[in-house]
């Protein structure tokens, strides 16, 4: 099963921070599969035999996407 991460911006950030890490998501093998409205962000998909290396700065927030629960 491929994995899914949501990428989001921090607040102060420019349109070209998410240009670029979409650009950097997409040379490393991922696919952009959503895109979010109300934040500046997306979801990218990475098949299983993929290495990558997105990653949090100051202006980009990374965490693996997943099935949301309660309790």
């Amino acid at each position: 099963m491929p994995t899914m991460y949501n990428i989001t911006l921090k607040q102060g950030a420019s349109p070209e921070h998410i240009d670029k890490a979409k650009e950097s998501a997409r040379q490393q093998g991922g696919t952009i599969k959503h895109e979010f409205t109300l934040i500046k962000g997306f979801t990218v998909e990475f098949p299983n035999d993929t290495a990558h290396t997105l990653q949090t700065d100051q202006h980009i927030h990374v965490e693996q996407d997943g099935e949301a629960r309660a309790q």
